[in-house]
């Protein structure tokens, strides 16, 4: 999983660097009337500032499908061969960790979002200029914080890769001394 999400994370943070950049690209849109080739890259920038968003919620919803799963997984195979349950609680507290992260990764770009929709002149509220600051300012401290929750997302999967191997030893000395079939068996 940790290669997995290495991937999905780097190409969504690219997304959302991308969007930033657009969005530093984009010229003056509170003239009157615009240039057209503003409005266009406004257009991108709307769209990949989207997609980015999309991204990031998956990439977090990853996360927390894959800490579901796995305690749940270390659980039954505490239960079922009556292991130590020291495992399944570092499982728990890993997932405990996690999910607030994910959360605040998730809530960081639908703010960012939100305060992007909020200075785009085309929603007609007044004062759509001085909101573009603040957005810019939103942006560069959540590709920041975007970025520290997935390094943190990322220590915590590692952390749980191991616990799960862990497990998964116990468990093949455990058949191994009973006499059944092993993961060793098969290859």
């Amino acid at each position: 999983m940790a290669r997995i999400f290495t991937t999905l994370s780097t190409l969504s943070l690219g997304l959302v660097a991308a969007a930033l950049v657009l969005g530093l690209g984009i010229g003056d849109l509170y003239t009157s009337p615009p240039e057209s080739s503003d409005l266009r890259l406004r257009s991108i920038h709307l769209l990949t500032g989207v997609a980015a968003a999309l991204a990031v919620v998956l990439v977090e919803s990853i996360v927390v499908t894959y800490f579901i799963g796995t305690s749940r997984w270390c659980k039954e195979v505490t239960e079922t061969y009556a292991l130590d349950t020291q495992s399944l609680r570092k499982s728990i507290q890993l997932k405990r960790k996690t999910f607030p992260l994910c959360l605040v990764g998730m809530f960081t770009v639908v703010g960012v979002a939100a305060l992007g929709a909020r200075s785009d002149p085309g929603n007609a509220m007044e004062n759509t200029a001085d909101w573009a600051n603040v957005h810019l300012v939103a942006a560069l401290a959540g590709i920041c914080l975007i970025g520290w929750t997935y390094y943190r997302a990322w220590l915590n999967i590692s952390a749980n890769q191991t616990v799960i191997e862990s497990l998964v030893d116990q468990v093949q000395k455990i058949r191994k001394e009973r006499g059944l079939e092993t993961a060793d068996d098969d290859a």
